[in-house]
């Protein structure tokens, strides 16, 4: 049969009227989220945790409720990414999944001064955030189609630069207003942002494009592999399915960790669902040619590019152990250095805060994702080098272990010499942090949405999302692991504190994961799922060639 020719973009196509409700929307949920995470380790060591006995124990708790909450935030997407794919529809969960992040940060503000309410909002924010999460840049996606979508990589470049321009702002307010206003202020101001967010999505509720959902799809993702995990060949065995069992009995033990009080009950749902995901992904991609006649081969590969996408996943997730703990040990490490003396608050009452370091990350991806974009990438092309979206993340996970080197560098000059060195030494490990970010990030959003098959694509956001989650829940893992005291003796018979042993422990953790992600992305094969004009299939080229020229910038 003759395949009818694909849609080309239209270079006179005008950018879609809804778009700058949603990243409008976008820059003031940022604003919100960055505001409330970049003081909540401050707010913890110096408020809500000052009953437990040690500065210590203070830092350790800390360190665990925030990366917690930030596995909240990432595992949550699973069900909002369900949901929508399933039942209401993106733009439906995402509003829905607004009003309660609104009620988070209302309890914030509300209960700084009990445990008990505090982690409620927590709770709450993480479940809102989570829930959109996986949403907001799959619905961007979906304003685009074949004639459009040379479009998309500019939005989703903008998308990922109002990020950052609320981030910057939050990490440079927030921190003062903690200090000059008190947390019910400081906490209150990103639930007013939030606010503003949900109105001007729901402003634009008549102009979007909504992609029907199918609630009741005999071939899902799901229904594929519940066929290629039951179905039985005598001829072949069922090793996949005992695998994909081995993998609900782990997850089930893991809840043990739970009971010891080795992790909190967050961190142990992440692992657990990581575990049936990973176990179940072998199981199904060994059997999964038994699906074949009991639904579409158009299903069945859909599948297959599913698990193909989830590897690509699992190895990032060594890229956000080490980004997220800019917010927790780095922000601790700068506790420790010593601050400038001039500071950002015009009144000059309020001197300059550690987490203010933050705003370096966001103030260097505004500026480097447009160098790259108009500097980088050209001239590595006039050099016959095409940096492809896998290229690109290859070098922004290495950049990530770079970055490590570098602060655990700064650590050991003050484990050895008793001095306290400038904070401003913390702008070299942002620099190669954020470099690593723009390479991995901002082009990991357009790469989850293209390469997901159409009727999955709020489930691989979710995915994606769950990447940070795990990178968070590598922390914790290894933060419980060095509370044995055999470990601990080990490390200090490296001649490394503890602090700097695990900066570097993170550092070849991130170079390892780069060589593996390296090995991996030479086979991986390009799809382009962008929603099609006549709905033909899509080409498909190698990871590390050249792929279609609509779909190579933003990689």
């Amino acid at each position: 049969m003759t395949r009818a020719p694909m849609s080309t973009p239209d270079p006179k196509a005008p950018m879609p009227r809804q778009i700058p409700f949603i990243i409008a929307s976008e820059g003031c949920e940022r604003f919100s989220f960055y505001g409330m995470r970049n003081i909540l380790t401050p707010f913890l060591l110096t408020t809500l945790l000052v009953f437990l006995p040690t500065e210590a124990a203070r830092k350790a708790e800390a360190k665990a409720v925030f990366h917690s909450f930030v596995i909240g935030v990432y595992f949550f997407p699973l069900l909002g990414g369900w949901l929508a794919d399933r039942f209401f529809g993106k733009f439906n969960t995402i509003l829905a999944f607004s009003l309660i992040y609104c009620a988070g940060h209302a309890c914030l503000a509300i209960f700084e001064d009990s445990v008990t309410g505090f982690y409620t909002g927590l709770f709450l924010i993480a479940l809102g955030a989570g829930g959109i999460k996986p949403l907001v840049a799959s619905f961007v996606g979906d304003q685009f189609d074949s004639k459009t979508k040379h479009l998309a990589k500019r939005v989703f470049d903008a998308f990922y630069w109002i990020i950052n321009f609320g981030s910057f702002f939050a990490s440079l307010l927030m921190p003062l207003f903690l200090v000059s206003f008190g947390p019910s202020i400081a906490f209150g101001i990103p639930g007013a942002l939030m606010g503003i967010a949900t109105l001007v999505l729901w402003l634009g509720r008549k102009m979007y494009v909504i992609v029907p959902v199918s609630p009741n799809n005999p071939d899902s993702f799901m229904r594929v592999v519940r066929t290629a995990l039951t179905t039985k060949d005598p001829t072949a065995g069922n090793l996949g399915t005992w695998i994909a069992l081995l993998g609900v009995i782990l997850a089930v033990g893991s809840f043990a960790l739970w009971y010891f009080n080795l992790l909190d009950i967050v961190p142990v749902m992440c692992l657990a669902v990581v575990l049936v995901i990973a176990f179940g992904g072998v199981g199904t991609a060994m059997q999964l040619e038994r699906a074949r006649g009991l639904h579409p081969d158009v299903a069945i590969e859909g599948v297959r590019a599913v698990l193909r996408i989830l590897i690509v996943f699992a190895l990032v997730t060594p890229f956000h152990s080490l980004f997220d703990q800019k917010a927790s040990e780095w922000v601790v490490q700068g506790g420790n250095m010593a601050l400038p003396g001039w500071t950002f608050d015009p009144t000059g009452r309020t001197a300059f805060q550690p987490a203010q370091m933050q705003l370096f990350n966001p103030m260097l991806v505004m500026l480097l994702i447009p160098f790259n974009n108009m500097v980088l990438y050209p001239a590595l092309r006039k050099m016959g080098f095409e940096p492809t979206t896998l290229r690109k993340m290859t070098a922004g996970i290495l950049f990530s272990g770079l970055a490590w080197i570098a602060v655990a560098s700064l650590q050991v000059y003050m484990d050895e010499t008793g001095d306290k060195l400038s904070i401003l030494w913390q702008i070299l490990p942002y620099f190669l942090l954020t470099l690593g970010e723009v390479l991995v990030s901002a082009t990991g959003l357009e790469f989850a949405y293209s390469q997901a098959p159409p009727s999955m694509k709020g489930v691989i956001m979710s995915f994606w999302n769950l990447t940070t989650a795990v990178g968070s829940l590598w922390v914790l893992l290894v933060d419980a692991g060095i509370r044995n005291q055999s470990v601990m003796s080990q490390i200090k018979n490296t001649g490394l504190s503890q602090t700097a042993f695990l900066m570097f422990f993170f550092a070849g953790f991130a170079f390892l994961a780069t060589f593996v992600f390296w090995l991996y992305a030479k086979r991986y094969r390009v799809v382009d799922n962008y929603r099609g004009g006549e709905g033909t299939p899509p080409p498909a080229t190698t990871g590390g060639g050249k792929i279609p020229q609509a779909i190579a910038r933003g990689r």
